[in-house]
């Protein structure tokens, strides 16, 4: 990890907490601060299937207002009634699992599936969901969207766009 002290101070700041699992800062913004996070899918010996974390705090606020506006209801209505929105959410998840595990040790991998908990990374997508249909959080899928465009993460960008 080569996080600087000042950017370390800033992430904290930015989470209300001292970051556990910390690997790098995946995004900045405009100005160059950390925007999302990258923290370890293996924190204290336990699977965190987590991989991005959202830290920009307009961001995070934009985010809250939209979920609170009922915005995952629609687009939950969307997956279940338009197909190549479920599809592509599907195809967004197993990406999101290679890509997590090409972040893992060789000797992390061996301990979770000695330990039997291997399917907690490989079977869990973006946030660590297990249903491939299902949002639960805007701010994690928009999180990863920003390392990696992402079918959720364009919707919340349309969405923006129209409003």
């Amino acid at each position: 990890m080569d996080i600087d002290a000042a950017t370390l101070a800033t992430i904290t700041a930015r989470l209300g907490r001292e970051p556990r699992g910390l690997r790098a800062v995946a995004v900045r913004d405009a100005a160059g601060e950390p925007a999302v996070i990258r923290v370890a899918s293996v924190v204290d010996g336990k699977p965190f299937p987590t991989l991005f974390w959202l830290i920009d705090p307009v961001l995070k606020l934009r985010i809250d207002r939209t979920e609170a506006g009922g915005l995952i209801a629609e687009l939950q209505a969307r997956v279940r009634s338009e197909p190549g929105i479920a599809e592509a959410m599907a195809a967004d998840h197993r990406r999101h699992i290679a890509l997590r595990e090409r972040y893992l040790t060789a000797g992390e991998r061996a301990r979770l599936e000695a330990r039997g908990q291997w399917a907690a990374l490989a079977e869990r997508g973006i946030g660590g969901i297990a249903d491939f249909q299902r949002i639960r959080c805007l701010h994690t899928w928009y999180a990863a969207h920003l390392v990696e465009p992402n079918s959720i993460g364009g919707l919340l960008d349309a969405h923006w766009a129209a409003a």
